[in-house]
């Protein structure tokens, strides 16, 4: 016999509702919401019984779970996290991966390709997916790489590419040098109603950046410097001075090189996506110029709808999001459409000086001019996404220069402090952030507290403070700039369909 779960003492955050409440599942699925302060279980359970018997389910026994006043969301979805399997198993693996997903609070995460060999096959995306299945915890998407096995040129692969099981395909930890390619691919990905996931990243430029941040890495293992070093010791303050200012001088033209990599190669495939009349979404956005540049490109499509719908620009983005995959493929219509992502390590650091210029990641943390843009873009509804770009790597691939680190566990606490703790947003705006939107963009009944949707839900306490501890992750991966930072807000727990998978 089924089992109904009502989860009660709770407080409801999603886009729209800020609110103490209760909600009642069945059948994996939200059933009711109900608002109000439920603090013990028997009077909302006679409204639960109540709509069972509506349903025809007088019979069906009721679990109880009480939140305790702590907040429960819709479970955040992340569209870009890198698991390292097939192939990487020392830096990460699915098990690990997963287990690290539920601890941050996510319910669905979609996994780049660029492992060993490289996800290019739906036989190798389902087989990883079926796997993931099996352990039982977060929901995976693997993406399909958008040229067959990173050579570049070679797209026939993506016919075979099944929309329901791979709704992105990407090339990330690199772009696609060759325009044709990459137009080949769109077109394709248009007609099959793919969404290409782009990282923006000139490769010529980003292997000229390679060299001067190969010189600061020479340095730095010369005089046995960490990327965590704030102080250089054994060496005189006058020689600590200058070995410091070598190393951040090629760092700085790495970045430099980089910022003007990601800026081309955003304009490049926004104008490319626009020919082929396809979703893009832009990874990891850093740079203000890139942000100008995409803000301009949704206008210009909310501009374009506006005229064709006669109706008013004052529409969301993703009022114009919705009709434009409703009218792809009909006659005259365009689904070309633009949307973004940016992740809580590019919102919270500046990396123009040390020690933060040394954690190196691609992007590279940028400029404070450069972070403050991205807050605007945030608000002003450009960024659509907050992703996390998980990125683990071993200890000594770290201090040989791996671009990257590990983020799922640390991304809701980050941007709860950087983002609501700051009043730069509302609460609601964050879980739009990382649910809603993703949701929506994904294509999948998530990211709403709403009758009919998937009860994949996170448990957070929204004032508890923590200091990150990197070796307490359930991640392989041991590195993240925020070693030993204080942060406030923790998730406690994850319900995937209902059924609770992780608690803390």
């Amino acid at each position: 016999m089924n089992q109904g779960v009502l989860i009660y003492n709770a407080r409801l955050l999603d886009e729209s509702i800020d609110s103490p409440g209760a909600i009642l599942i069945v059948n994996k699925k939200i059933r009711a919401v109900f608002q109000g302060y439920f603090t013990d279980s028997k009077t909302v359970q006679q409204f639960a019984v109540s709509i069972l018997a509506e349903d025809g389910l007088d019979e069906m026994p009721l679990d109880f779970y009480d939140a305790r006043g702590l907040t429960i969301t819709p479970a955040f979805i992340d569209m870009h996290v890198h698991t390292r399997y097939p192939g990487q198993t020392h830096k990460e693996d699915l098990t690990s991966a997963l287990r690290a997903a539920a601890a941050g609070g996510f319910g669905t995460v979609v996994a780049m390709p660029n492992t060993n060999p490289v996800v290019s096959s739906m036989e190798l995306a389902k087989q990883i997916e079926k796997e993931a299945a099996s352990i039982g915890l977060t929901h995976l998407f693997q993406s399909v790489s958008i040229t067959k096995d990173f050579d570049g040129k070679t797209t026939n692969h993506l016919a075979d590419v099944e929309r329901e099981y791979v709704p992105l395909i990407t090339e990330d930890g690199k772009d696609v040098l060759s325009s044709a390619a990459m137009l080949s691919a769109m077109m394709t990905a248009s007609i099959k109603g793919l969404i290409v996931g782009c990282h923006c990243e000139d490769p010529t430029l980003a292997e000229y950046a390679r060299g001067f941040r190969r010189d600061a890495l020479d340095v730095m293992q010369k005089y046995g410097i960490s990327y965590s070093d704030s102080e250089i010791s054994g060496v005189s303050e006058e020689e600590a001075q200058k070995i410091g200012g070598d190393i951040d001088i090629s760092l700085t033209l790495a970045n430099e090189i980089l910022a003007l990599a990601e800026d081309l190669a955003t304009e490049r495939n926004i104008m490319l996506a626009k020919n082929a009349e396809c979703h893009i979404h832009l990874a990891h956005v850093s740079t203000a110029n890139s942000i100008n540049a995409i803000r301009a490109a949704k206008n210009e499509i909310l501009d374009e709808m506006a005229d064709l719908q006669a109706t008013n620009a004052d529409n969301s983005y993703f009022d114009f999001f919705e009709k434009a995959k409703a009218s792809s493929g009909e006659q005259g219509k365009s689904n070309f459409v633009v949307t973004c992502e940016v992740t809580p390590h590019h919102l919270a650091l500046c990396g123009t000086e040390s020690p933060f210029i040394r954690y190196l990641v691609n992007p590279p943390l940028r400029s404070e001019d450069d972070r403050i843009a991205l807050l605007e873009a945030l608000r002003d509804g450009t960024v659509d996404v907050i992703s996390t770009d998980h990125a683990p790597h071993t200890i000594s691939e770290k201090l040989d220069g791996a671009p990257g680190f590990t983020g799922l566990e640390t991304a809701f606490g980050i941007c709860n402090t950087v983002l609501v703790l700051q009043n730069q947003f509302s609460p609601k705006r964050l879980s739009q952030l990382m649910s809603a939107n993703p949701a929506r963009i994904l294509g999948l009944k998530k990211g709403l507290l709403s009758v009919g949707y998937d009860a994949d839900l996170t448990l957070f306490d929204s004032e508890e403070e923590w200091n990150v501890e990197p070796e307490e992750f359930y991640s392989k991966g041991k590195v993240t700039p925020f070693e030993d930072i204080t942060l406030t807000g923790k998730v406690k727990g994850l319900f995937i369909d209902g059924r609770l998978v992780f608690e803390k």
